[in-house]
């Protein structure tokens, strides 16, 4: 068991597998890095554990980050979601690839993104974007502004809102 900043009872650091948190390798790296960090007494670093991002590799991929429709209720929030099918992103069209979804769940009153769920060929490349937006606490009004090739963002929110 270790506490936030991956410290054991017994002052020592711990990361990846041990710590019984998110089995990914890139948890495993992180942590490490930062359990690493506090040992030397560089910085007083802390997890971060509501913005892992999971990829399943299926055909297609799955990825997800952040809270789901039903967490985001759970804790209170009033969510606003919006679902994309792939048949309306321009380069799943142009790959023949238009099976799968985006779904975003978001705040209805800070109009921040809580989470991002996709069901794509290429789910777990665009998870990263998607993991900044969630960490970063932007909202649907900063995707709407950002540029994006191909994937057209903003029609997750100009559809369904």
């Amino acid at each position: 068991m270790v506490d936030e900043y991956l410290r054991t009872r017994f002052r020592i650091y711990a990361a990846g597998d041990v710590t019984l948190g998110p089995q990914f390798v890139y948890v495993a790296a992180y942590e490490g890095a930062i359990a690493a960090s506090n040992a030397l007494g560089v910085s007083r670093r802390k997890v971060d554990p509501r913005v892992v991002p999971s990829v399943t590799f299926t055909n297609p991929s799955i990825a997800t980050v952040g809270l789901t429709e039903e967490e985001a209720k759970a804790k209170g929030f009033e969510v606003k979601t919006s679902v994309l099918p792939l048949d309306a992103v321009p380069r799943a069209l142009v790959n023949y690839e238009t099976t799968g979804v985006f779904k975003l769940v978001a705040d209805a009153k800070t109009q921040k993104v809580l989470g991002v769920h996709i069901v794509a060929e290429n789910a777990g490349e665009v998870i990263y974007a998607a993991t900044l937006a969630v960490k970063f606490g932007l909202t649907i009004e900063d995707l709407r502004e950002t540029l994006a090739p191909y994937l057209r963002v903003y029609k997750l929110f100009c559809v369904n809102s």
